[in-house]
């Protein structure tokens, strides 16, 4: 049964000359599409390219990622709506990934640590405003500001049936928020990790009907591949441990109910 990673980052893989060979892997572990996610103008039309070669496999987004936010984030902002025009095809599936991130900001530097994060809710903000004129998907990051984050799409008026909280680690409460807004979390290999049992409630909770999953590759690698690179290939890993351990279904139900959510939620072919 197919499954679809919502959620992956191509780019290592482009630039080393290895995304072949990790796309065949793939394949080969039942992922029938795919989502790279944009982080900024530097992948973007990479993205674009790699999904005009690959379209019943390879879908992107174009976002500018908090943590890639600068002092001139407005200039970069600034080039997202064009990819949804008509000269560009493919057009991507979602704005994002795009948020607040404090993880990430300066430990030893209160003050830059704050200017940082005003960027960040800046550029936020005028990602969602697009969002919400284009009506179209919105793919978030949030770490360490869940607060912050739910506080600024409500404010912006996006249609929360539409958002996706990425990589989803709070816990019962924040995703029943999320929920009761009609929005959705989708989950990592983080789900797999002996310490991360409030995900799992999370997932539980959040119920098999709108259960998505995604690697982030090449990031948050799940068991038993722990401590190497991730890849594309290793959500089978991902929800071969949600069907067992979170919802006990067999793997071919989750697969089969985890991709219609995707396929419904992304509009996907």
């Amino acid at each position: 049964m197919a499954l679809i990673d919502t959620h992956t980052h191509l780019e290592s893989f482009a630039r080393a000359g290895t995304m072949p060979g990790a796309l065949q892997r793939a394949r080969e572990a039942g992922v029938d599409q795919l989502i790279t996610i944009g982080t900024g103008p530097d992948d973007w039309t990479m993205y674009r390219e790699i999904a005009g070669q690959q379209p019943e496999f390879v879908r992107y987004t174009v976002g500018l990622h908090p943590c890639s936010v600068q002092a001139d984030w407005a200039a970069a902002v600034a080039q997202i709506e064009a990819y949804w025009s008509e000269a560009s095809q493919p057009k991507p599936v979602a704005l994002g990934e795009c948020g607040l991130d404090r993880f990430h900001l300066p430990k030893n530097d209160p003050a830059k640590a704050e200017e940082i994060f005003g960027w960040q809710q800046l550029a936020f903000a005028a990602q969602l405003e697009i969002a919400k004129r284009l009506g179209c998907v919105v793919v978030v990051h949030s770490r360490d500001a869940f607060r912050s984050s739910v506080e600024m799409i409500d404010a912006s008026g996006v249609d929360w049936r539409r958002v996706v909280f990425h990589c989803f680690t709070e816990g019962e409460a924040e995703i029943a928020e999320l929920n009761r807004r009609g929005a959705v979390g989708s989950f990592t290999g983080v789900l797999t990790y002996k310490s991360a049992e409030n995900v799992r409630r999370a997932a539980k909770a959040q119920g098999l009907e709108r259960f998505m999953i995604e690697t982030d590759a090449p990031y948050l690698t799940p068991m038993p591949h722990r401590g190497k690179p991730n890849e594309v290939a290793y959500v089978r890993h991902t929800a071969e441990y949600a069907a067992q351990h979170v919802f006990g279904i067999p793997f071919d139900e989750l697969a089969r109910i985890s991709s219609a959510n995707a396929r419904r939620f992304f509009m996907l072919p």
